[in-house]
């Protein structure tokens, strides 16, 4: 199991769990114990990998305040490090590239490897990076790694919001593949439109130049509140008025929200691009709410079943 690639376009509908590390100031104690929580909650669900993002502070992507403030979290690989260790799954690293250059960049992927087994990874940009001179290029960053001794699975991220006739997100995938891209995981999906439009190109452009699309993992999140929903839609996540109205009106909202995602994940698989794409879903919280984290558990068990009534898993 530890050498299968559960992104390889071969495999079934994986089923991915993501989450955040703890605060960067946490004492060690926090941190294994944030962990073995996360360990222990995880434990019974049928996944078949972690996903650990990096956090970064987006403030100067948009005018609009930040509803949550921005706390600096532990490292990616490190964080992964410890939980491969508590649950032997494979974990999908993020890392953002705007802070590294030229030079420090290949120390930073020889010290992933080396001393945190960082295998699957997930490379992002951010706008405010073409601020900063020396920074890395994503594509340059995305070909060094893909080059590099200890054979990374290569992600990217694919964002269905800004897919558009005037910027194709799907061709920015085709470019990602070219610069070693493996797979792809979407930002949270609200809508579904925006991703069946992104996933019908996608399939469309890959057949009209001979190329095999890469797997595209789909991002879900319950939400509860009103303050996490504002926090979604800061980051960019498309979440309509009727939709978020159904999901706050509702006696539950949670459960509610359960509902909707159920909802568009069937959707989406309800197309004929359903049958040319290998695909797959994650499921995260972005808030530390603890009822709309542990929200997440039924999440996955709701998406897993959509999957299982389509064949897929």
């Amino acid at each position: 199991m530890a050498d299968q690639n559960i992104m390889d376009v071969s495999t079934p509908f994986p089923l991915l769990y993501g989450t955040t590390p703890p605060r960067a100031d946490a004492p060690a104690d926090r941190v294994l114990g944030a962990a073995a929580r996360l360990a222990q909650r995880v434990a019974a669900l049928p996944l078949d990998g972690l996903v650990v993002y990096d956090v970064q502070d987006e403030t100067p992507r948009t005018a609009e305040p930040r509803p949550f403030p921005f706390l600096p979290t532990l490292e990616a690989p490190n964080y992964g490090k410890l939980l491969h260790q508590l649950t032997g799954k494979p974990i999908i690293t993020y890392k953002c590239v705007a802070a590294e250059t030229e030079a420090t960049w290949p120390l930073w992927l020889d010290q992933a490897s080396q001393q945190h087994g960082v295998r699957y990874l997930s490379l992002v940009g951010l706008a405010s990076s073409r601020d900063t001179r020396s920074a890395i290029a994503l594509s340059r960053a995305s070909t060094l790694a893909a080059n590099h001794p200890a054979n990374f699975v290569l992600g990217g991220v694919a964002i269905a919001e800004r897919h558009s006739p005037t910027r194709s997100e799907s061709q920015r995938l085709l470019v990602k593949m070219s610069h070693g891209c493996r797979y792809f995981i979407s930002q949270a999906v609200y809508d579904a439109n925006p991703t069946i439009q992104l996933l019908s190109d996608y399939a469309h452009d890959c057949a009209a130049q001979g190329l095999t699309p890469r797997r595209i993992i789909l991002d879900f999140v319950p939400v509860g509140r009103p303050q996490t929903l504002r926090f979604m839609r800061w980051l960019g996540i498309a979440i309509p008025d009727a939709t978020a109205s159904t999901i706050l009106d509702d006696p539950a909202p949670l459960t509610r929200s359960i509902a909707v995602c159920r909802e568009l994940l069937q959707r989406i698989l309800d197309q004929p691009y359903a049958d040319q794409l290998p695909l797959g879903v994650a499921v995260e919280s972005v808030s530390i709410n603890r009822e709309e984290i542990g929200a997440t558990v039924e999440l996955v068990h709701t998406l897993r079943e959509v999957a299982q009534q389509r064949g897929l898993v």
